[in-house]
């Protein structure tokens, strides 16, 4: 796959509501432009709130219907898996689409998002028949039935990094659960969002049940948070965005809300680290992989200070094979920043680096591998200390920023001193030290001699400014169900 291979490729950004392709109701657009290279890739249907009241009515009126909700669970696990072989059916198309629409190295695209998002789709259409409700235990004299029922409307808004995979984490539990959906997906890249929603449609999902408005936050996000309509609104992005959804949801009728926010992740390498090429390794891949636009990317790293040096030295030897390149092509391992303006934003924060006094080893600029592109070279700044802006606040770029410390309990403490707790990890071969530290981390996941290793079973969130709720596990579906009690007095004929 490759570059010349895409010149006539050609997207449909309209909407789809109620099973059917259409443009926003005033007939407004955006345009999707690649970072990859610049290129227009197409008009996206900018949709308003007339648009998302539209959507969110064929989603009720399609969960009233109960064609979707009142399905026996068995009958939706069947229709989600074959949603899901739809996805790996389509790898290669959605795999590009991703890549020309986020920038995203292609490779990752179709091995990583593509593939994460059908097992996402695979296993919750598979657990859906598995889960269980329950019986109070009661007196003789009652019957007490606890039951799981479907939320209703579900509004899901998800953003422009992971577009098919956080999609896939919201949609897949809230549809095997028998709720009705609205995806609003990010405007930088919202192609795939919509491709999976043709998908899940030709797969058997009924119409009205899983609809797709493109459009900006303030023009189609608020008002699906604000709908009195929507049961439940599910959001993974900013932290910023995230606290004025919670506002929304108590505006206007309360509707639970879920959100997944930022993240400033701590990477915490002690001296008895057991493979420091192994630690050395993750640090570097993981700020990197996806050009460091992950929530959880550990972009806080501790070293100990008698191993700071030798652990950098082996850093930067690495850099080189970090370089960016043109995404299109199956060598690259870091491609494009998704659009101008956040690339204008990292480079904002590398300013900052250098003017509050870190030091710059590596990167720190513009790339060009693809002229009309949005590159910035990896980037790592020693000697920062805490109160630097660039280990404080969020920068979804490729840039680390190292810090060392002396001892456990100084290093938790700085790691803990941030709003947000997603993700950390300890490298240690004491078991203690592991244990000690992991628990006292204020973190949603924390890993112990890896980074970001994980898989569909257990739950990912953070604590603080980090988000409410988890997604993945079974523990999504205690986002999208309602737990019912139903009491029945027996009156004992014995």
């Amino acid at each position: 796959m490759n570059a010349p291979a895409t010149a006539t490729q050609t997207y449909d950004g309209r909407a789809l509501i109620n099973g059917e392709r259409i443009a926003a109701l005033d007939g407004q657009t955006f345009d999707s432009i690649s970072p990859v290279d610049g290129r227009l890739l197409t008009a996206v249907a900018r949709c308003g709130e007339a648009d998302i009241d539209a959507a969110v009515r064929a989603a009720r009126a399609a969960f009233e219907s109960r064609r979707w909700s009142g399905m026996a669970p068995a009958q939706r696990k069947r229709i989600m898996i074959k949603f899901a072989d739809a996805v790996l059916a389509h790898s290669d198309e959605l795999a590009l689409m991703e890549t020309l629409d986020m920038g995203k190295p292609v490779k990752y695209a179709k091995g990583v998002d593509v593939n994460a998002a059908a097992n996402c789709i695979r296993w919750y259409g598979e657990a859906v028949d598995k889960v269980y409700d329950e019986i109070a235990p009661t007196g003789p004299n009652a019957l007490a039935l606890i039951t799981r029922e479907a939320v209703g409307v579900v509004g899901v808004i998800v953003p422009w990094n992971y577009p098919m995979i956080m999609a896939a984490w919201k949609i897949a539990p809230a549809l095997a659960a028998g709720n009705s959906v609205v995806l609003k997906p990010s405007e930088k890249s919202p192609l795939t969002a919509l491709r999976l929603a043709d998908l899940a449609l030709a797969a058997g999902i009924p119409p009205g049940v899983f609809n797709v408005v493109p459009g900006y936050g303030p023009e189609a996000g608020s008002p699906l948070a604000l709908h009195m309509d929507v049961d439940c609104i599910a959001f993974t992005g900013s932290t910023r965005v995230g606290k004025q959804i919670h506002v929304m949801a108590g505006q206007s009728n309360l509707k639970r809300a879920w959100t997944e926010l930022g993240g400033k992740s701590p990477n915490i390498v002690f001296a008895d680290c057991p493979d420091l090429d192994r630690a050395v390794e993750a640090a570097v891949g993981s700020i990197f992989f996806n050009q460091g636009e992950s929530c959880n990317a550990p972009s806080r790293l501790f070293v100990e200070a008698s191993i700071k040096d030798a652990f950098l030295e082996k850093a930067l030897k690495l850099v080189p094979n970090f370089q960016p390149g043109n995404p299109l092509e199956k060598s690259t391992v870091m491609g494009a920043i998704v659009d101008q303006v956040q690339l204008d934003n990292v480079m904002r924060y590398i300013g900052l680096g250098n003017s509050e006094g870190a030091k710059l080893l590596a990167g720190g600029s513009l790339a060009t591998p693809v002229q009309g592109g949005c590159y910035v070279q990896p980037t790592i700044f020693d000697g920062v200390t805490p109160e630097m802006t660039i280990a404080r606040e969020e920068i979804f770029g490729p840039v680390l920023s190292v810090l060392s410390f002396t001892d456990a309990a100084d290093v938790v403490k700085q790691a803990n001193a941030s709003v947000y707790g997603l993700q950390a990890a300890v490298w240690t071969r004491d078991i203690n030290k592991a244990h000690g530290v992991a628990r006292a981390l204020r973190a949603g996941t924390v890993h112990v001699n890896s980074y970001d290793e994980d898989d569909i079973t257990v739950p990912f969130g953070g604590f603080k400014q980090s988000g409410v709720g988890r997604d993945k596990s079974m523990h999504a579906f205690d986002k999208y169900t309602e737990m019912k009690t139903t009491w029945i007095k027996i009156d004992s004929p014995v």
